[in-house]
């Protein structure tokens, strides 16, 4: 009689079999939904590792779109689920339902330097030093990510280096990036460094696959779109 193969939890995987290695190694759209599952359990149950025991809660729950409309007292009358586990898988269910409904109010459309000004106008209008900002978009020009400066500047400039300029963009899987930056003297024309900058910075976008949109200047009541007037940016593209 032949037996069947041996159980081995998770610590005992190899380290690229492992979901969370394998998630921070090549990105969650690597991952099976009983992986991402067994992610946030942390642990299966005596005998079983948790990367099965979410396969057999797919599997009780009619597959991905049965677990996501169950509740959390539906959750806790599944095998292996006491009520820690359920809140937990519930409280994932509920983040992801409800980035659903949020995503088109949250992220904003970016393709025009009218809606860049109306968005950052607010948070830099009486800043004493310069403040630039990389703001990632997807392949429909939307934000990806959160809005905060890259780094502190002078009063009259701002030191930006490309490794710095496109981390976030490639880690959130940007397609393109808007840069934006402040003047605090209340001119948004922008300066021979300014278009030197941005030269480099968009050379830099090029080796890296990553597009630079525009490079909007904003002053105290305006701002200066830098690829429409031609500065920096090649006209015509």
């Amino acid at each position: 009689m032949s037996e069947g193969p041996a159980y081995r939890t998770i610590r005992e995987w190899a380290g690229d079999e492992r979901p969370r290695e394998r998630l921070l190694e090549h990105g969650a759209g690597s991952l099976s939904h009983a992986e991402l599952i067994a992610i946030v359990l942390r642990s299966g149950v005596p005998g079983e590792n948790v990367v099965d025991m979410a396969r057999g809660i797919l599997d009780a729950h009619g597959g991905l779109s049965g677990l996501m409309r169950a509740d959390a007292k539906a959750l806790q009358r599944t095998r292996g689920l006491g009520p820690a586990k359920a809140a937990q898988l519930a409280a994932a269910i509920e983040l992801g339902r409800r980035a659903q409904l949020a995503e088109p109010a949250e992220r904003p459309l970016l393709t025009r330097p009218e809606t860049v000004f109306e968005l950052l106008a607010p948070k830099l209008r009486g800043k004493p030093r310069e403040e630039f900002f990389v703001l990632a978009l997807d392949t429909k020009g939307r934000l990806l990510g959160g809005i905060a400066p890259l780094n502190g500047g002078s009063v009259n400039a701002v030191a930006v280096r490309p490794s710095e300029t496109f981390r976030e963009a490639i880690i959130l899987n940007a397609t393109s990036v808007v840069l934006v930056h402040n003047h605090p003297s209340g001119d948004p024309r922008p300066s021979p460094q300014d278009v030197s900058v941005t030269k480099g910075l968009i050379a830099a976008g090029k080796l890296l696959d990553m597009e630079v949109v525009d490079h909007v200047v904003i002053g105290a009541t305006g701002f200066v779109s830098m690829k429409r007037e031609g500065m920096g940016f090649e006209r015509g593209l």
